[in-house]
């Protein structure tokens, strides 16, 4: 028996040999559609080919079709948990083309949602990314505060997920002084919500080995490979558009910008922790600088609806409205620009050529989401299959940006 279990495990040795499976599109731990091919050596991936392209949102062509102002309900789809950011990022775009100033009191206001958007963004990347590596009430906390959250954007706008708040030339309505108050109450208690996510997995030791040294990318492969965002931050790189190219009221609050040393998930883990506590800071700095005055600038008209009140009371207003949803801006200037700004996932660039109509003859988009899933080969190649759910949880992607 003996001589015949040797020839069967010399026998089975031999037939070893590398396998290919999938990873996603339905793997809970994939975030949404990505599919992963890896070629295995045992529990080692060989190689890792990231496909996406499942959604079909075409939101690049679609914008072609529509008038600068009915574009950018279309932006909120792109990373549907960070809609805000993403309209703050056209409307500045579509500002800086067509050379509109907003208000003081509307950057201002911009800049407190964006960083909300942040918060919300980041602590559902934390409760996933937990959830994914094995922890659970981290992501039971976190929701708490999400939903915390998202009643704030109900209270500013009447919408929770896709908001389409920012207008061209400033924001939709100005805000209350309920709505400041209960935001004022929300940064002074934020801080302990994140003592607590940290108390619970910071040195966690089930934690420290799925993240330490894990996923690792160096700062000069970071920048090569167009890292942005926590992502080259924690590679220690201070790369940040709100410092480098300051738009809204990022140039007239103070804040830090977190990087890491080693470039490994858990690198990028305390990075987005770091961020949370800047946000919380950014915001309250905001509400005791808000200025007084418009939300509206005065030119912004030529692009956005004019008050429903007025629509239903002077014909003026009726067929301005009429013709902003026919036919768009008339006489718009012509010219092209690229302009971006900084999502909590990392750099988001609009690409936008005005042929003088009132729609975007080309609109291009430049998501963090998409450059950060074409390193996944780069992170997950050499490593165990073990570390792949480590390391998609790391780059943080929404597969609405990365299909658009």
């Amino acid at each position: 028996m003996g001589e015949i279990t040797e020839k069967y495990i010399e026998s089975a040795a031999l037939k070893t040999k590398e396998l290919t499976v999938s990873m996603g599109p339905q793997h809970p731990a994939t975030h949404g559609v990505l599919r992963l091919v890896l070629d295995l050596d045992g529990e080692t991936v060989v190689k890792c080919t990231p496909y996406v392209g499942y959604l079909h949102r075409g939101v690049e062509k679609l914008s072609e079709d529509r008038t600068y102002l009915t574009a950018l309900p279309l932006t909120d789809r792109l990373d549907y948990i960070s809609s805000m950011a993403n309209n703050v990022g056209y409307v500045v775009a579509v500002e800086r083309l067509f050379g509109i100033d907003a208000p003081l009191r509307a950057k201002f206001i911009r800049t407190i949602v964006s960083e909300l958007t942040r918060i919300s963004s980041h602590i559902i990347w934390v409760a996933t990314h937990a959830l994914d590596i094995g922890a659970m009430t981290v992501f039971l906390y976190s929701f708490r505060e999400r939903e915390w959250l998202l009643d704030l954007l109900e209270m500013l706008c009447g919408a929770r997920l896709t908001v389409s708040y920012p207008r061209i030339g400033g924001v939709r309505n100005d805000v209350s002084q309920e709505f400041l108050d209960s935001l004022y109450k929300f940064t002074e208690e934020f801080p302990k919500k994140i003592d607590d996510y940290e108390t619970l997995i910071d040195t966690n030791r089930i934690w420290l080995k799925r993240t330490k040294g894990i996923g690792v990318i160096s700062a000069e492969e970071a920048i090569n490979w167009g890292l942005t965002g926590p992502m080259v931050r924690g590679s220690g790189v201070p790369y940040d558009i709100r410092k480098y190219a300051p738009y809204d009221a990022y140039d007239k609050v103070d804040f830090e910008v977190p990087i890491g040393k080693e470039g490994d998930v858990y690198d990028r883990y305390r990075c987005r922790m770091l961020e949370l506590r800047q946000s919380n800071r950014i915001i309250k700095q905001c509400i005791e600088k808000l200025p007084k005055g418009p939300v509206m600038a005065p030119d912004a008209p030529k692009f956005t609806l004019p008050p429903k009140e007025r629509v239903l009371m002077d014909m003026e207003s009726l067929i301005h409205h009429f013709i902003l949803i026919t036919k768009g801006t008339v006489n718009a200037p012509k010219g092209e620009i690229y302009s971006a700004c900084e999502v909590p996932k990392g750099e988001l660039g609009f690409y936008i050529v005005s042929d003088g109509t009132g729609k975007p003859y080309r609109l291009r988009l430049r998501s963090p989401s998409f450059v950060h899933a074409s390193v996944l080969p780069r992170l997950c190649e050499g490593s165990l299959i073990a570390d792949v759910i480590a390391n998609i949880g790391t780059i943080d992607i929404v597969l609405g940006e990365c299909d658009r």
